[in-house]
């Protein structure tokens, strides 16, 4: 969406609020010998305190409240009463959420207590680099640059990038346009970030595989190499300078 008002933004603020809230109290929550059901329970509870209804089961009947995906699991982890944590394991939440009908998605990954499988270097690359991509966004610039910088740094660090999952729009509906922001170049995508719009940066910094597949289950991406992903994503807003971070409540730069 374009924001063309001071009330279309504070819908935004508070969405985006309630999911970095949200994101950042699951994290605190998430320690070794629960499961990952109890963790997404916890998340849902926050949701509806703060009047936010889950994205991902609003648009699409995703079997949770967030996306909990573990260790060599990339994206859309099913939450499950069967999947205990460990310590050490690399923890990724996702959480979307609607609220007064507007939408924010964020997310996050972590290593959970002891880094016992040197995990961390990948979680920092994965941060450092959404950050230095989230510095280069200006209305006019090239999406397609953005990706190659993504995939510029990450290469740097020692690491890919999945190219199958990607960044999109966000505000009035959980997937608008631009439909695809991917972490690499694309020479086929000739769109421009628009001042004033919303859109949902995200990273996903890969040791080795450069695309995820879909599991039996229907919903879980995952490597089949056994390569571990960390990803990192704000909600922010176009300008003609630094970007609006609006679900920075989240701290995942910490």
């Amino acid at each position: 969406m374009s924001i063309t008002s001071q009330e279309e933004l504070a819908g935004l603020q508070r969405i985006s609020q309630a999911v970095g809230i949200t994101l950042k109290q699951m994290r605190e929550y998430a320690r070794p010998g629960i499961t990952t059901k109890e963790l997404d329970d916890y998340g849902g509870s926050i949701l509806a305190e703060l009047g936010a209804k889950s994205a991902p089961r609003l648009t699409y009947g995703f079997p949770g409240w967030t996306c909990i995906s573990v260790n060599n699991e990339v994206a859309h982890g099913i939450p499950s009463a069967r999947k205990v944590l460990q310590e050490g394991d690399l923890v990724n939440v996702d959480v979307s959420a609607e609220l007064g009908g507007f939408w924010a998605d964020n997310g996050g990954s972590f290593v959970l207590g002891q880094d016992l499988h040197n995990h961390q270097p990948l979680v920092d690359a994965s941060r450092q680099i959404l950050r230095t991509a989230l510095s280069r966004i200006r209305g006019g610039v090239r999406i397609a640059d953005i990706g190659g910088l993504i995939e510029s740094e990450a290469r740097k660090a020692g690491f890919r990038v999945i190219k199958n999952l990607v960044g999109h729009g966000v505000g009035r509906s959980l997937h608008e346009e631009p439909s695809e922001i991917p972490c690499y170049y694309d020479r086929h995508n000739l769109k421009r970030f628009k001042k004033n719009s919303v859109v949902a940066v995200e990273t996903f910094i890969s040791t080795r595989a450069s695309i995820a597949h879909q599991l039996n289950d229907g919903w879980t991406l995952a490597t089949k190499d056994g390569s571990f992903v960390a990803q990192h994503e704000h909600t922010i807003v176009i300008t003609d300078g630094p970007p609006l971070i609006l679900t920075e409540a989240n701290q995942i730069w910490e």
